[in-house]
């Protein structure tokens, strides 16, 4: 990852407030919980200002990026309820479910009112998020299909592209 200082144009939590990304998380039975500024993010795997999953719930600060808070949350949403309670820090078991995390976070990103994909994109790859094509959008785009179609195949993508509750989330409680 790169130095956070050498990204300040990256959107973070406190550029957009803590209400509609927690609403979004709780759309999959997940919390959002705030950490006081300068303190430790708990189930952080990068440290620093990066957001941390335990359990049901999403970890993050003012500072925390926005396109890791919803990489994070995307870890959280692409398990099963069984694996998700069993999670600290790290969460991913296979490439699969590491390429739909990243396409789901996109996906997702439109969801929250001044974010949107492009946006995201952007940020990932100011950040250091690395694809085999040179750029977040071109994988987006062009190399994506796989993990479309696994994210479709769980339920947490429509036919069309859309983000779809989970079959379920009914049954997901946050911590």
């Amino acid at each position: 990852m790169t130095d956070a200082h050498s990204e300040p144009g990256v959107l973070r939590l406190a550029d957009i407030g803590e209400a509609q990304p927690a609403a979004l998380l709780a759309r999959y039975g997940l919390a959002l919980r705030r950490v006081a500024d300068a303190a430790p993010i708990p189930g952080s795997y990068w440290g620093d200002e990066e957001a941390g999953i335990i359990g049901h719930t999403v970890y993050a600060r003012g500072d925390t990026p926005v396109h890791s808070l919803l990489h994070e949350a995307c870890h959280l949403i692409v398990l099963p309820s069984e694996r998700r309670t069993a999670v600290h820090t790290d969460a991913t078991d296979s490439i699969e479910e590491e390429d739909a995390t990243c396409y789901l976070q996109i996906v997702l990103a439109d969801e929250l009112p001044g974010v949107g994909r492009v946006r995201l994109m952007a940020d990932m790859d100011a950040w250091g998020y690395s694809f085999r094509l040179g750029s977040t959008r071109a994988w987006f785009e062009q190399d994506a299909e796989n993990a479309r179609y696994w994210l479709v195949e769980r339920g947490l993508l429509t036919y069309e592209g859309k983000p779809s509750a989970p079959p379920d989330v009914t049954m997901r409680a946050a911590d």
